[in-house]
Parts: structure tokens; C-alpha cells; sequence
């Protein structure tokens, strides 16, 4: 862990990039709002069966009248500001030159060109998912890509990524916090596509208004101060848009949300994690900096295992923070709590690596 000579112009660069990111997003939502809701892009019945088969009443229940008539490709605003911003910075730096835009510019080879390829790619896949979906198209009832279709994107994903790690960056060394750095081999590829696929798990968050909007601007806040001590400039400038379109996202996602993030926001965002994760080498701290994220993945793989074991759930419904609503808890109850317990992971988490 080290900090660069140019603390003040690296610190205002990412807080910059950051307050333009969110200034950007909030100013061209109307035009997506206006697109979204006049093609109804939005689901025409709600899911009512699990991944299993099973029916899932306490479910449709909760969300009865909440998806049907609320767009669901809200996690457009969030990548194609990180990627506009992306864009526009590199070409004025390449084309208008000058010092302050060569500072700013964020695209670079050796830290962002990976995280940014795999945030798109992902939202990609994750856009034909959620079109499927608003036009009742694919593998299940209600629409979308069959859960192991979207399992096999992301491990694919996930390979290139750690082949990209592994052969281009050399790659393979995994640090432990208070512990040391410890060379796993070859290793670090199938290790790298078992986190990618464990962080996508835990996309169920994406469940109630401004919940994951909330989650992932604490966990790409915590990435971001981790990169930045690490000299990371340009990684942690990216952070830093991908929070600033976050929180302008959660602007108009908090109750009554004015649309969902969809597959298209949540697909985007846990890919890209795991490759700040890897980037950072913070590869240990993941669990603690996603831990809502682990708790939602761990409810639904719980309730499965049970149903299928003992034939009997463990919670109401699931993934976690339904379980909450169902037990009586208001839906903004379990967002804030939610909220507050990512941020103090989060930091614990930042704490820990940045210590260790």
C-alpha cells in the first residue's frame, strides 16, 4: 500500500469523475424514463415459480402490483454512464490534449480496460435477459434466460477474465491480510471464475426499491478507497463513476421507484466486482465488502438444500430481505437496514485490507 506524490490532483480527479458521473446520469434519465414507459418495457405478469419448479405464493404476493407498469432496464443508467464517461474523457484527452484532460482521463490499459469490457459485456447479456423477460420470451414461464443459460455466460466471462489475469497480467499471486502473498499457479483461474460466479449469485438483492442501488454504491466506494491506496488512480476514478451513476440510479429508484434495475444493472455489476476484487488483490476481504451480498446468495442456497433435503423451507421466502417483508417488516425497514449494514461491512472490510 502506497500513495502517490500527486494526493490532491489524484484525490479531486475521482471526486470529479465521480460528481460529473452523477450529474450526467440524473440529467439524461428523462430521456430514458420517456423511452422506458412509452414502450412498456416492463414485465407483463409476475414470476410465479423458483428456480426449482416450485410455486412461490408468498412471492407474488409481495410483488402484486409492484412490477407490472415499472420499467425494468434502469441498470442502463448505470453502465452507459460509466462507459459514456469513459468514452468522452479518453477521446477530448486524445484529440484536445492538454494536462488537465490527460490527468482526468481514467481508460487506461493496465487497470480499467478489463473492468470496464467486462461491466458491458455482462450488461449485455444481462439487456437480452431482462428483453426476454418484458416480452415474455425464453426459458422460464415468465419470461428470460434460463438461470444455467446465465450461469454459463458468466463462467465464460469469468475464464476470459482469468485468462486475461493470468497470461497478460502474470497474474497468480493471492494476498492474504496480516498473513503474506502466496503464489497459487494455475490455480488462480479456476479460483477467479468461482468468485465471479459466487458475486452473481448474490444479484438476488436486486429486490426492493433502492436496495441494490444502495449495496453496490457502499461496495464500489469501499473498491474505490482500497485502489486509490494502491495507487490505483484510474481504478479508483472508475469506482467512483460507477458510484456516482449508482447514486443516481438510487435517486429515482427509492420507494416508489420510477423503474428496477433489471438484469441488465445487476449482471454489469457483479462481474465487475470480482474484477476489482482480483485487480486490488482484495480477493479476502470480498466476503466482508459483499457481505449482503453473501447473505442473500446463502438464503436461497439454504431454502433449495432444505426443500430439497428435509422438504421444508427455513425461511418464509427467500432470498432474505423477502423473508423480512414477510415477517411484517416495511419494505423501506429492510432497505435502510440493509443499506447500513453494507456500509459498516464494507468499511470493516476496507479496514482489514488496507491494515493487512
Amino acid at each position: 500500500m502506497y500513495l502517490s506524490a500527486d494526493f490532491g490532483p489524484s484525490i479531486i480527479k475521482v471526486l470529479a469523475l465521480s460528481t460529473l458521473a452523477f450529474v450526467a446520469a440524473i440529467f439524461w434519465t428523462p430521456l430514458l424514463t420517456h423511452y422506458m414507459y412509452k414502450y412498456k418495457m416492463w414485465r407483463k405478469e409476475v414470476r410465479q415459480k423458483s428456480p426449482d419448479g416450485s410455486g412461490t405464493p408468498i412471492f407474488a404476493k409481495l410483488h402484486e402490483g409492484k412490477e407490472i407498469g415499472t420499467p425494468r432496464l434502469g441498470g442502463l443508467l448505470i453502465w452507459i454512464t460509466v462507459l459514456g464517461t469513459a468514452i468522452i474523457f479518453y477521446l477530448l484527452s486524445l484529440f484536445v490534449g492538454g494536462p488537465v484532460l490527460q490527468k482526468i482521463n481514467f481508460l487506461s490499459r493496465n487497470q480499467t480496460w478489463l473492468p470496464l469490457a467486462t461491466m458491458v459485456a455482462a450488461s449485455l447479456v444481462g439487456l437480452l435477459d431482462d428483453l426476454l423477460q418484458i416480452y415474455k420470451k425464453g426459458g422460464y414461464a415468465a419470461g428470460g434466460l434460463r438461470f444455467s443459460r446465465r450461469l454459463m455466460v458468466v463462467a465464460f466471462i469469468g475464464l476470459l477474465g482469468a485468462l486475461w489475469f493470468y497470461f497478460r497480467l502474470e497474474q497468480s499471486m493471492i494476498h492474504v491480510p496480516f498473513v503474506g502473498d502466496f503464489n497459487i499457479g494455475v490455480l488462480y483461474i479456476p479460483l477467479f471464475v468461482i468468485v465471479m460466479l459466487g458475486v452473481f449469485s448474490g444479484g438476488v438483492v436486486d429486490g426492493l426499491d433502492g436496495l441494490s442501488g444502495g449495496v453496490f454504491a457502499t461496495i464500489f466506494a469501499a473498491f474505490g478507497i482500497i485502489a486509490f491506496f494502491n495507487n490505483q488512480i484510474d481504478l479508483a476514478a472508475m469506482a467512483g463513476v460507477i458510484m456516482g451513476a449508482l447514486l443516481a440510479f438510487l435517486w429515482f429508484n427509492i420507494p416508489p421507484a420510477r423503474f428496477y434495475m433489471g438484469e441488465t444493472g445487476i449482471l454489469g455489476l457483479t462481474t465487475v466486482v470480482t474484477v476489482f476484487a482480483f485487480l486490488t488483490d482484495s480477493v479476502f476481504v470480498l466476503p466482508i465488502i459483499t457481505l449482503i451480498l453473501v447473505l442473500e446468495s446463502s438464503s436461497v442456497i439454504i431454502q433449495l438444500a432444505s426443500k430439497r433435503l428435509r422438504g421444508k423451507k427455513v425461511f418464509l421466502v427467500a432470498p432474505l430481505h423477502h423473508h423480512f417483508e414477510a415477517l411484517g417488516w416495511p419494505s423501506y425497514k429492510v432497505t435502510m437496514r440493509f443499506w447500513i449494514i453494507s456500509a459498516v461491512a464494507a468499511l470493516i472490510g476496507v479496514i482489514i485490507r488496507l491494515s493487512g
